[in-house]
């Protein structure tokens, strides 16, 4: 949105120029990319991962420990690209994933098969459905209409794999699912509260999957920097991919 990021040119002369930036917004939600802080943004039963409460928050006025700062030194490793619309039946000829189809641990296994990866402890997954290319083709939609996304037993595939970060071109749950509304993200709860696997959102995979269909290669050197911010609960960042 434009309110998001104001922008004022302070200086104009013969030898350059400079602007200042203020960012007033919220980058938690469905538009924007960014990184969930692991141990304070979601919660089960009051507790984050590594024992924040919701009152240690409170007390802190922010995330105590765990916070995005802990990153701020940056994210560097292999990311993997699990195209969705490759699985049979599941991709439309326009390039998505219709909404409310869910991607199950076992739909992971089948990519590693069909795309010719591994993915092996320490790696960053990351699931394009087609999300934005959607968008682009039948305007926006509210999620009450449905996700494509990660079914919930894809918590087990990380468990077992080791998987540092996962991501996606939304907000990574499925929805509608199986769970009661106050569920309303299970993968969420499961992943940064009980696994402490950090979680990226509404991330654009577009050039991403064209460049790994070009190259016959869905595996990267993935870089993310997050903002250096104190006991902050998150970031909005820009991912790069290099082949």
């Amino acid at each position: 949105a434009s309110t998001i990021l104001d922008r004022q040119v302070v200086n104009v002369s013969q030898s350059g120029a400079s602007d200042r930036y203020q960012y007033t917004g919220t980058y938690h939600g469905v538009i924007h990319s960014h990184l969930d802080a692991v141990d304070c943004h979601i919660m089960y039963e009051g507790q984050g991962y590594n024992g924040v409460s919701v009152a240690e928050i409170e007390a802190a006025g922010g995330c105590p420990r765990g916070s995005i700062h802990a990153l701020k030194d940056g994210i560097v490793t292999r990311g993997i690209l699990f195209d969705a619309t490759l699985l049979p039946g599941y991709g439309t000829p326009e390039g998505w994933v219709e909404l409310g189809t869910p991607i199950r641990a076992a739909d992971l296994e089948a990519l590693e098969d069909i795309q010719g990866v591994r993915v092996e402890p320490g790696d960053v997954i990351l699931l394009h459905t087609g999300r934005w290319i959607r968008r682009d083709a039948l305007g926006p939609w509210p999620t009450s209409d449905g996700v494509a996304g990660y079914h919930s037993d894809v918590a087990y595939f990380l468990k077992e794999r080791g998987v540092s970060f996962i991501g996606h071109d939304m907000w990574n749950d499925v929805f509608p699912h199986e769970y009661a509304e106050e569920e309303r993200l299970p993968l969420h709860r499961l992943a940064l509260a009980s696994l402490g696997v950090g979680i990226f959102d509404n991330l654009d995979f577009t050039e991403v999957v064209e460049v790994a269909r070009e190259l016959g290669r869905y595996e990267f050197l993935f870089v993310a920097a997050p903002l250096r911010i104190e006991q902050g609960m998150g970031s909005p960042l820009n991912p790069i991919a290099t082949f």
